[in-house]
């Protein structure tokens, strides 16, 4: 499926991001954690530009009912994006969280789906890596259940592109096996400082090294399905990044980015 976008008025065309911890750009005070939106940058030219609104412990459903969702679809523009992907906090007990897979879930993810499309956009669905847990055998829990596959059928239901991050996770955590995997993850190394916000030995979140491989595939897995155009792409082979290039936020931005993209009115 080839999305050709609609030319923007005054703007570059975006690509908005929804989604849960594994997805929000980290401020310096979380180093070395890095989530893949703010990676995904690196494999992208100037032509596009990414706007991240995934939040920390979000759900399909919470991220929706407090306005999140809303604030995108206000903001969007005919021929933009959303790139969305849940699964990991839908699973939780907390009813302000939980979903069920194949009813509640997928009918939270739908309104993605049909709000999107309402503002002449493109809804991607993203399926989100699994969370690093490897048996002594090497084989991979999944924790994430059924989510997956029914976002994965919402998707075939509704003709929606998919990124399967999630297969792919399945293929790298197992192919690495339970020691080579932990860099990926915010397993810190000998002389990094532990920041009060993280927890060192997290399976469920990324540093910039593993941030930066989910962005290069949810970049490339987007390209070569032709969901965004080629001259959008840059640097996919590029082994080599400096910290630097991550852009992980000052507070004060982190703060107003987290506060300001919420809409007044979340059941519009």
């Amino acid at each position: 499926m080839t999305y050709a976008p609609v030319p923007q008025q005054g703007r570059r065309p975006r690509i908005y991001v929804a989604g849960g911890s594994n997805a929000v750009s980290r401020p310096y005070s979380f180093l070395p954690m890095a989530g893949w939106t703010q990676a995904l940058p690196l494999f992208l030219t100037d032509a596009v530009e990414v706007v991240n609104c995934a939040r920390a412990r979000a759900s399909s459903k919470s991220f929706r009912e407090r306005g999140r969702l809303q604030w995108i679809l206000e903001d969007m523009a005919p021929g933009d994006y959303l790139l969305f992907g849940f699964g990991q906090n839908d699973i939780k007990p907390d009813p302000g969280l939980h979903t069920e897979p194949f009813s509640t879930f997928v009918e939270q993810m739908a309104a993605y789906v049909h709000g999107t499309r309402e503002r002449q956009g493109h809804p991607v669905i993203l399926l989100p890596y699994e969370r690093r847990r490897i048996d002594r055998h090497g084989n991979v829990a999944r924790f994430l259940g059924d989510y997956p596959v029914a976002a994965r059928q919402l998707a075939e239901d509704e003709h929606v592109p998919v990124v399967d991050l999630y297969g792919q996770s399945l293929l790298w955590w197992e192919e690495l096996g339970p020691e080579a995997s932990k860099p990926a993850f915010v397993y810190l190394r000998r002389g990094e400082p532990l920041q009060k916000h993280i927890l060192d030995g997290d399976n469920v979140h990324t540093r910039a090294e593993g941030a930066i491989e989910c962005a290069r595939f949810i970049a490339r897995s987007m390209l070569e399905q032709g969901v965004i155009p080629a001259h959008w792409g840059r640097d996919l082979d590029r082994t080599r990044f400096d910290y630097d290039e991550m852009g992980w936020l000052d507070e004060e931005t982190f703060r107003h980015r987290t506060a300001s993209r919420v809409s007044t009115f979340p059941g519009a």
